[in-house]
């Protein structure tokens, strides 16, 4: 379930891909979609110029290349706008959160092959990738069934890694000693720099995977799961996602996990209460 994250200073590179998988130039016809609230656009921003057009949300971009379909970019802007504008009247409902997003030039890259994420990452900037195959815009109207939509988990991935750690470092940083990681460590059993092999009985958040550091991914994975669970994002995918997450559901988040329970219903943060569908405002 991993995924990589894009921070300053490293991880994957945007560059350009000719593949007939995917890869795309800001050159061609755009279709500027259909959608009541968002336009697909070119673009010529730096570092981007393998992804051929993009959509901006509340000044957040997303880019796709040429192999995405334009409906799975609108749904990934569709569900980016209902995280950040969960009650969907027109204003986000934590400005300092957007502010920090925007001030970390917050983004997000949208692929159809691997081949797609190659080069060097725009100086200053943090995002996360999403790809075209894994993004079901139908999951949540299908009653939460079939293959899991993954924009509902890097749209948030990219939301609390350059907006919440950065807007209330305290409680929502990803270092040692932070709310959250407090939290985190009590669902591990422990405060654990490296994987433990195995986990400590009673464990309910068990990530097995070594590269995913303490801070970073570790502490962003949990709130991931953590938040989804209380949403209803997880409670038909136990079967899937027990090597990792044992509190599929809101009742066992609220009962067990009473720490991050606290934080995430915590009004300060307003944090979202309603699972995007990818219709915002409509």
């Amino acid at each position: 379930m991993k995924k990589l994250f894009l921070i300053p200073l490293a991880l994957i590179t945007l560059c350009c891909s000719n593949d007939d998988d995917g890869g795309g130039t800001t050159t061609g016809v755009i279709n500027p979609g259909n959608d009541p609230n968002f336009t697909i656009v070119t673009h010529s921003d730096a570092g981007f110029s393998a992804f051929n057009r993009k959509v901006v949300v509340f000044g957040i971009d997303i880019y796709a290349v040429a192999g995405v379909e334009d409906a799975k970019l609108l749904h990934a802007a569709n569900v980016m706008a209902q995280y950040l504008d969960n009650d969907e009247d027109g204003v986000v409902d934590d400005q300092l959160v957007l502010d920090k997003m925007i001030e970390n030039k917050a983004f997000v890259v949208m692929w159809a092959s691997q081949n797609d994420l190659s080069g060097d990452i725009p100086e200053g900037r943090i995002g996360q990738d999403l790809g075209n195959g894994e993004t079901n815009p139908s999951f949540v109207s299908n009653g939460r069934t079939g293959q899991f939509d993954a924009s509902l988990e890097e749209i948030l991935h990219i939301i609390n890694n350059a907006g919440h750690s950065y807007a209330y470092p305290s409680v929502f940083g990803q270092n040692v000693g932070s709310d959250l990681a407090n939290a985190m460590d009590i669902a591990r059993g422990g405060q654990f720099m490296n994987i433990p092999n195995p986990y400590p009985a009673g464990a309910w958040y068990t990530y097995d995977d070594a590269t995913c550091e303490y801070a970073n991914c570790q502490t962003i994975e949990y709130l991931y799961w953590a938040l989804t669970s209380l949403l209803g994002a997880q409670e038909n995918r136990l079967n899937e996602i027990s090597q990792e997450w044992d509190l599929n559901t809101a009742s066992l988040v609220q009962n067990t996990d009473t720490a991050i329970y606290a934080l995430l219903t915590n009004s300060v943060y307003n944090m979202p209460t309603v699972l995007p569908d990818g219709t915002y405002m409509q």
